[in-house]
């Protein structure tokens, strides 16, 4: 096994599983850790991102639960009484997670610190993305800083998003380079026996298979 180490955010989303191909790809030993903080489909994400680790052959698999975040609200994606949009729609879209990313990151950089991992996997995307602040290039510059100075001396993470300038159809043609499990895994904000196809979510995924002339493994209503 690599001595090589990173801890690979993986929510079960498209998106989190060709960033873990990549990080196996580069040969690292991965760490998945996978949040649940209330959302819709919180139950079946777990069920993708529990095949997901098996699939990647993942040193250890965490789950944390930040229930606190569902308290807070403010989210489509947590509070069933806010609708999500089925058509694009202009700024930042209800789905929108109040800073969920600083909080799953900094609890991310914390195993990865205890279990010696050199780097910090996160699926992010701003390229073909539904417009949150917390997925921009300067975010992830700030947050590396925010490593860089909130751990110890010697400890050195680097946080890597290798799919932040990727469009949705990059992202399909390099999971299928890699023979990432499209089928392991799930993106629906709604569903969780077939996909709704008409969320923000669902919609980025089918752009991306169709402009690789592709049909999506998963089942849509």
């Amino acid at each position: 096994m690599s001595c090589r180490r990173a801890v690979v955010l993986l929510s079960g989303g498209m998106d989190s599983a060709v960033c873990a191909s990549i990080a196996k790809s580069e040969g690292f030993t991965l760490y998945v850790l996978h949040v649940n903080y209330g959302q819709r489909t919180s139950k079946k994400e777990r069920e993708c991102a529990e095949k997901l680790a098996t699939f990647f052959k993942a040193a250890d698999f965490k789950v944390i639960s930040l229930g606190f975040l569902k308290e807070i609200g403010g989210s489509g994606l947590l509070d069933e009484s806010i609708a999500l949009p089925v058509e694009e729609t202009e700024g930042i879209p209800p789905s929108y997670v109040p800073f969920r990313n600083s909080i799953i990151l900094s609890l991310a950089t914390a195993w990865a610190e205890v279990v010696g991992a050199e780097a910090l996997f996160y699926g992010a995307n701003f390229i073909d993305f539904s417009g949150y602040p917390d997925c921009r290039p300067q975010y992830f510059e700030a947050f590396q800083r925010l490593i860089d100075t909130g751990t110890k001396d010697d400890t050195v993470i680097v946080l890597r998003t290798p799919l932040a300038s990727l469009s949705k159809a990059d992202i399909v043609r390099k999971g299928l380079e890699l023979g990432t499990p499209f089928a392991l895994t799930w993106s629906c904000y709604t569903g969780t026996d077939k996909a709704c196809g008409v969320c923000d979510s669902c919609r980025l995924r089918l752009k991306g298979f169709h402009e690789n002339g592709l049909t999506d493994p998963i089942t849509y209503e």
